[in-house]
């Protein structure tokens, strides 16, 4: 076996689902698409995504000398939830998957160094300006679908990713070469109440309900159509999660009985208790008193 190819295996060890390596280069193709929907205002306000253009398109500006990029990719596909649950994105119901996701691919370039001695690299999980999907397809991963999300051949698009940026220099893999795995179908597009699903695979992030549920500021949401913490209607029409495995990773289960707190339970839930139950998940980031506001306007309904 070439010794890169064992780190595949590795990353399997560590508990990935998925590893390809690809090789560093400028994602100049992408430019266009990318400036044409910042000008557009599709970015919905975010300003970071303004930022650092070049830098989104050649990791070799985060990493000098870089060479490789490793994905790995984990699965969150979680059964169906109920109740006030329900309208949590699946993601967002169990620990915060950075640091996760960090310590795996700490390990896995430690690994990497180990078998290239005197290189060295970076992780990267949602923490700088790169385009992770892309790099996922470039590794050969998966097929990014008509949501804009990765979808991982037998695993369905409820993954989430982390990269490792490296000067050492891999045997890379080869681009998926299966037919495009949405091919006619636009039942995202359909589904999406909010109309922010364009036909370029891409989202209108002013319009995206998880966008607003986790970024508008109190007052700028709109209608979040039930929605309290992200959105998964775009992920639960796609025909690739109807039979995707439950991910086995105990991270991503239920945090906190979410599963069984109904709406009164939320009303009344102190401070205390949303942190000791929910700190280290998503939901830290969103508040208990956002939360409990969405409820109750929810119920006036």
């Amino acid at each position: 076996m070439n010794q890169d190819h064992s780190i595949h295996s590795r990353a399997e060890i560590l508990g990935f689902d998925r590893c390809g390596i690809a090789r560093c280069r400028p994602l100049e193709e992408r430019r266009g698409l990318l400036e044409r929907w910042l000008a557009q205002g599709r970015h919905g306000g975010l300003a970071y995504m303004e930022r650092n253009l070049d830098k989104r398109l050649d990791p070799a500006l985060l990493v000098e000398g870089a060479r490789s990029v490793v994905v790995c990719a984990i699965s969150y596909n979680r059964p169906p939830a109920t109740g006030v649950a329900s309208r949590i994105a699946s993601y967002a119901r169990g620990r915060d998957y950075h640091p996760v996701l960090k310590e795996k691919l700490h390990e896995l370039l430690a690994y990497i160094r180990d078998l290239h001695p005197g290189t060295s690299g970076r992780v990267f999980v949602d923490t700088a300006p790169i385009l992770e999907k892309s790099w996922a397809a470039e590794a050969g991963v998966g097929r990014i679908g008509r949501h804009s999300l990765l979808i991982v051949p037998g695993l369905g698009s409820f993954v989430v990713l982390g990269l490792i940026v490296t000067d050492a220099e891999l045997e890379p893999d080869p681009p998926l070469r299966t037919p495009d795995p949405c091919g006619s179908c636009r039942a995202c597009i359909e589904a999406c109440p909010v109309g922010a699903i364009g036909n370029d695979r891409t989202i209108d992030a002013s319009l995206c309900i998880s966008r607003r549920t986790i970024e508008a500021e109190a007052g700028d949401e709109g209608d979040l159509h039930g929605w309290i913490f992200g959105c998964d209607i775009c992920q639960l029409a796609c025909p690739h999660n109807r039979h995707a495995p439950v991910s086995a990773h105990t991270c991503f289960a239920p945090a906190g009985d979410i599963g069984q707190i109904t709406e009164t339970d939320w009303l009344q839930l102190s401070e205390t208790d949303f942190q000791n139950r929910f700190g280290d998940t998503p939901l830290a980031r969103c508040g208990l008193e956002r939360i409990q506001r969405r409820i109750r306007q929810d119920s006036q309904k």
